[in-house]
């Protein structure tokens, strides 16, 4: 295994030991509470592959009623985007709901991803060609820089 599948591998082990955790916005706190946010962030971070980081504030329906793209503010700074095509283990969905993108999925074996999703109340298991909310609207794919 090269050191970029192992830090994509690192990543979806980590994502996957938040399975259950209850969404709460704003939340990061592993079987209490995580939004789809800092759950991504949780997630690389506890892997290893980006430096934790806090977001700031932000209201909990700024994607229905504001257009500040607030992932994509922060997205870039660890990761670049790529093409559908090239999506795998561990990369970044971005989709769009509301008015921006402001969904983030990580993908755990293309299209299965793992996020948390307020309308399940918790991280749950996805199918990014499946389910009507990821596949509703606009789509960004990204990976880490290094990758």
């Amino acid at each position: 295994m090269t050191s970029i599948e192992a830090q994509r591998a690192a990543v979806v082990a980590e994502a996957m030991t938040w399975l259950g955790t209850p969404w709460h916005h704003r939340g990061r706190v592993k079987g209490a509470g995580v939004d789809c946010a800092q759950f991504v962030i949780a997630a690389y971070a506890g892997a290893g592959v980006i430096t934790d980081f806090d977001t700031g504030e932000y209201p909990r329906d700024w994607h229905i009623h504001r257009d500040q793209e607030r992932f994509l503010t922060f997205v870039p700074s660890f990761a670049r985007e790529i093409a559908e095509a090239d999506v795998g283990a561990g990369d970044l969905v971005l989709c769009k709901i509301g008015r921006v993108y402001s969904h983030g999925v990580i993908v755990t074996a293309w299209p299965q991803g793992i996020h948390a999703a307020v309308n399940a109340g918790r991280v749950t298991l996805c199918d990014l060609d499946r389910d009507v909310g990821l596949i509703s609207g606009p789509r960004r794919y990204f990976t880490h820089k290094d990758w």
